[in-house]
């Protein structure tokens, strides 16, 4: 079973973000579909970084080193993220930041939400646009929510389930694709 790593972006008091990362944990380990590794950057509390973790001698922040292992091991990612000022947080720029050449050929899907009628789409957009410098490889799918905190409560159980699982389905295919995808080329 493949293993996918949700990266939960938001550090604030109050999140939304975190109900839809808690969602798609719930739903992969209720479908089978994969193992669920949760990188919540709240629980983590990182610091700004000053440098790549591959340049750190000595001295690396608490729980990044054990953060970085559980990131490379993921077979995919599944970034959750909300859209602040039209977009990202600067907590989720900063573990990009700090592992850029992990993301080299790692398959990510982007999951955005927004308190509005925006559904995270802008910031959907700039992560795709970071990811694709990085070289990491981005599922065509996305899942964005709209008036979040109307959507899901919070421990990610959607207000519509069967909408919610039917667009969850389509965007996990897409990402487990890419899995596949990346893991034939690698083989080569």
């Amino acid at each position: 079973m493949k293993t996918i790593a949700i990266i939960s972006s938001s550090v604030r008091r109050g999140r939304m973000s975190h109900r839809v990362a808690a969602f798609f944990k719930n739903f992969l380990e209720a479908n089978a579909l994969a193992k669920v590794e949760m990188l919540d950057l709240k629980a983590y509390n990182f610091p700004i970084f000053e440098e790549r973790l591959a340049n750190l001698k000595d001295g690396a922040p608490v729980g990044l080193v054990e953060f970085s292992k559980r990131f490379i091991a993921a077979d995919g990612i599944l970034m959750v993220a909300p859209e602040y000022n039209g977009s990202y947080p600067p907590s989720l720029l900063n573990v990009v930041d700090v592992l850029v050449k992990e993301w080299y050929r790692k398959p990510v899907a982007i999951a955005a939400v927004s308190s509005g009628f925006g559904s995270g789409s802008r910031a959907t957009v700039q992560l795709q646009s970071l990811l694709f410098k990085l070289q990491a490889l981005c599922a065509p799918a996305t899942f964005n929510v709209g008036f979040v905190e109307q959507s899901y409560d919070e421990n990610g159980v959607p207000k519509d389930k069967e909408q919610a699982e039917k667009f969850a389905h389509a965007f996990i295919k897409e990402l487990l694709f890419v899995v596949d995808a990346q893991e034939l080329d690698a083989t080569k």
